[in-house]
């Protein structure tokens, strides 16, 4: 009976070893597909942690904790200016917070070119580099490209007026109505009163504002007070550099130049005066030297 009993007691401890050793075998299985499994999921590139906007993000709207969130980015490709921690992003605290310049869509990188300074409004100061003031020409739908115009493009500025005779002018030189080209590629940072670049469709404006050098503002100043500026729309993949355009009504008519005639001389008269009384008579005489 002892004897019995110690086989199947034996027998026992063989299938409960037996038992363990594949229980352990099919977990160690399962746990190294597992990890091949997570291995294959998990990219193959280094990436980053990047704040993109939550929702869409319209001009003018202030950008709070609540209007971006932290999503993988490759890190190779991270564009300049995002910002990777809430201390980049709110350096003053969710308090301070800033405005957007340039519309986002949802899941859109958040960057600084897209976003003022903490604080800051969404105003046209924010969009003047060191050095340069903004200036504001008057225009109607025909000077203003008909309403096609928006904060970003580039345009060249034209002076149309009257220089007169020249006096003393040269053979070429131009006379009377002259249009110039007085500008070339000066950036626009506002239309009437919006410095949004993302409004859409036409409209004719009154006013557009430029971004231009002290020494530039003075030359505009000058041309709009004494004649009459119009803008050209420079294209926005254009890169070429406008020559020096001048053109007067006989430039734009074929006319050939007036013949220049020399000042004509002035006759020199010597005279005396002699006091009569209460009369004063003067008398002709050859002058000398």
């Amino acid at each position: 009976m002892r004897l019995v009993f110690g086989l199947v007691l034996l027998l026992g401890l063989g299938l409960a070893g037996f038992a363990v050793y594949m229980a352990k075998t099919y977990i160690q299985g399962y746990q190294n597909a597992l990890a091949q499994e997570r291995g294959a999921r998990a990219p193959a590139f280094e990436i980053a942690q990047v704040y993109v906007a939550a929702r869409k993000l319209a001009y003018g709207e202030r950008v709070g904790p609540d209007d971006v969130t932290l999503v993988a980015y490759p890190a190779a490709s991270l564009p300049a200016g995002v910002f990777q921690t809430e201390a980049q992003l709110f350096p003053q605290g969710s308090e301070v917070l800033r405005t957007v310049m340039r519309a986002m869509e949802q899941n859109e990188a958040v960057m600084a070119v897209k976003v003022t300074e903490p604080g800051e409004n969404a105003g046209i100061t924010t969009l003047l580099a060191r050095g340069m003031r903004a200036f504001t020409i008057q225009v109607d739908s025909i000077s203003g490209v008909s309403g096609f115009l928006r904060p970003g493009d580039r345009v060249d500025v034209y002076w149309t007026g009257n220089i007169g005779n020249g006096g003393m002018r040269t053979e070429g030189d131009s006379t009377g109505d002259v249009t110039k080209l007085i500008q070339a590629g000066v950036r626009l940072i506002a239309v009437d009163q919006s410095s949004n670049s993302e409004r859409e469709g036409a409209s004719v404006a009154r006013t557009v504002t430029v971004a231009v050098l002290p020494e530039q503002v003075a030359a505009l100043a000058q041309a709009q007070s004494t004649g009459r500026l119009s803008l050209s729309l420079v294209g926005a993949q254009d890169d070429t550099v406008t020559d020096a355009i001048e053109v007067d009504q006989r430039q734009l008519l074929g006319l050939a130049s007036a013949p220049i005639s020399a000042p004509a001389a002035r006759s020199e008269v010597c005279t005396i005066r002699t006091r009569r009384g209460g009369e004063v008579i003067e008398t002709p005489i050859p002058c000398t030297n």
